[in-house]
Order: C-alpha cells, then sequence, then structure tokens
C-alpha cells in the first residue's frame, strides 16, 4: 500500500545536477556602499552600490537597490531595482519593477510585462565570465606577505 517509488538513476543525477543559488550577504535598504563585490556567493542588494561586481554566484538587485558599475558580472542576475551599467551574466531576469541602462550580454534572459531595458540584448551560447577569484587571491598572498615581513 505505502511503496517507496523507486528513482531510476537518471532521475536521481538531474535531481542533484542543479545547485540551488542562495544568498549569503545582503547590502540593505538606506546603505550606500562603494567599492568592489566579488568572490563566490550571493548578494542581495537593497541600497545603493556603486563600483565593480564580478561575482561567480547571484546577484539580486532588489525593488530599492540600486547598482552603478560600469561592467556587472555575475553567474545569475535578477533585477527589480535599477542598473546602470554594462551587464554579462548566463541569466538575467529583469523583474516588472527593473530598470537597466546598459548593454546586457547572456545566455537566457527573462523579463516581466513593465520591465525596462535601455541598450542592447546580445544573446550568446555559452558565456565565459573572468572572475576575479585568482586575483583576489593574490592580493591576499601580497597582503599576508607584507605583514610576516
Amino acid at each position: 500500500m505505502f511503496k517507496r517509488k523507486e528513482e531510476t538513476p537518471e532521475q536521481s543525477e538531474n535531481t542533484f545536477s542543479q545547485p540551488i543559488e542562495r544568498i549569503t550577504s545582503v547590502i540593505g535598504d538606506g546603505i550606500m556602499v562603494t567599492g568592489r563585490i566579488s568572490g563566490e556567493g550571493g548578494v542581495r542588494i537593497e541600497g545603493t552600490f556603486e563600483g565593480e561586481v564580478n561575482l561567480n554566484g547571484l546577484l539580486v538587485v532588489g525593488q530599492t537597490g540600486k547598482v552603478n558599475c560600469q561592467n556587472l558580472q555575475a553567474k545569475s542576475v535578477i533585477i527589480a531595482g535599477a542598473v546602470r551599467g554594462n551587464i554579462t551574466a548566463n541569466k538575467v531576469d529583469i523583474r516588472e519593477t527593473g530598470r537597466v541602462w546598459g548593454d546586457v550580454r547572456t545566455e537566457a534572459i527573462a523579463t516581466e510585462e513593465g520591465a525596462f531595458l535601455r541598450g542592447q540584448m546580445i544573446m550568446e551560447e555559452n558565456i565565459q565570465i573572468d572572475f576575479f577569484d585568482e586575483i583576489v587571491h593574490e592580493e591576499i598572498q601580497n597582503i599576508v606577505q607584507s605583514e610576516q615581513e
């Protein structure tokens, strides 16, 4: 009567093939940050950010979020706020309240009715993003070496 449904190996592999992207850091509403966001993990911006974004993960720009950067690079980008700058990502989702001023280069895009994009849309089969991980790792090593001397 109560029997566990047996999964085929093909089904169980597909279940775990797509990792769930999670938010690990938040820039809250009313906070203004200038600098560089890089690394792995997910970031949600509800405040204002100006600088560079190079994220091997998910970037969410919330309804109150404002991002101003020349080039924004991330694995996935969800925009419900405002972004001024060019976006390069594997997936881009511009929500109803989202506003983008800049070119978007992506493999997949989704937009809701009311979304705004002023710029070029460039669709490619495969996007290669150069993440800053190696640069950041080298910078950390240099800092550690200088402190030891």
